[in-house]
């Protein structure tokens, strides 16, 4: 059987009593290695596009593509893409050659409707009370999508990309394969029911705020708080789907909202 086969079915429970699939070390440097992995994917993606998309990529310096992909919104979508297929790629290819079962690993299972329902109203309670906040503040936290919506060539790409592609690749990431070698650390018998599930929750959704360099201090700020519903949401259904359903809803509101304020 392969090793920790069952363990993200069973973190929601508290449990689970299996050897973990990462080490400690092996954790630290699994966090390390894919928020690296994620930026490197990044400006790959945009170096890629940028080489067949930009005019005058052919005789561009690297930083010159970086510089003017990184504002064009074809490149940053086509980008976006790339990324995707090679974080998942990392992601599976590690679990497998720790032994684990993908499927299992990232709690790549079905969900409850109820929880769902419930999942939802939170998700909706927080877009509420955020939204109310950016206008009492006057603040502008899609200002940086002005460059990309104004030079892509099709809006829908723009957004295929932004609201179904980013979710899933970094709720994989994220409330996925980080999610549980952090929580495995610290799960158990000797551990309190959800130690592990709180300290995966803390620490993935702190990381996954910073990396999020576009934004200021109150949008990183916001972002920590939605990525504590991403992450409870992963607890409360047990699986990973349903985070990636409530991230892809916030998006796809997100730019619903901006696409009518520009309109």
């Amino acid at each position: 059987m392969p090793k920790n086969s069952t363990f993200s079915q069973n973190l929601a429970t508290g449990t689970d009593e299996r050897a973990p699939l990462f080490s400690r070390l092996g954790a630290f440097l699994l966090t390390v290695g894919m928020v690296f992995s994620f930026f490197i994917s990044q400006l790959l993606g945009v170096y890629i596009a940028g080489k067949l998309v930009l005019p005058a990529a052919k005789n561009s310096t690297m930083a010159d593509i970086f510089l003017f992909g990184s504002s064009d919104g074809t490149v940053v979508s086509l980008s976006i893409m790339v990324g995707c297929v090679l974080l998942v790629a990392i992601s599976i290819l590690t679990i497998r050659l720790k032994g684990g079962v993908v499927r299992q690993y990232l709690a790549l299972t079905p969900f409850s409707l109820s929880v769902a329902i419930g999942m939802f109203g939170l998700l909706l309670v927080f877009m509420i009370g955020s939204q109310a906040l950016t206008y009492v503040l006057g603040e502008t936290p899609l200002v940086f999508v002005d460059p990309l919506f104004e030079s892509v060539i099709s809006v829908w790409l723009l957004i295929f990309a932004m609201v179904i592609v980013a979710p899933f690749y970094e709720e994989l990431i994220f409330r996925g394969i980080l999610w549980s070698a952090i929580a495995e650390q610290f799960s158990g018998a000797s551990y309190s029911k959800h130690h592990g599930a709180i300290v995966a929750s803390v620490v993935t959704s702190f990381i996954f705020a910073v990396i999020h360099v576009q934004y200021g201090i109150y949008e990183i700020s916001t972002i920590v708080v939605l990525a504590l519903v991403f992450c409870y949401a992963r607890l409360k259904s047990g699986s990973l789907l349903l985070p990636i359903l409530l991230h892809t809803i916030n998006n796809g509101a997100a730019m619903w909202l901006y696409m009518a304020q520009i309109a």
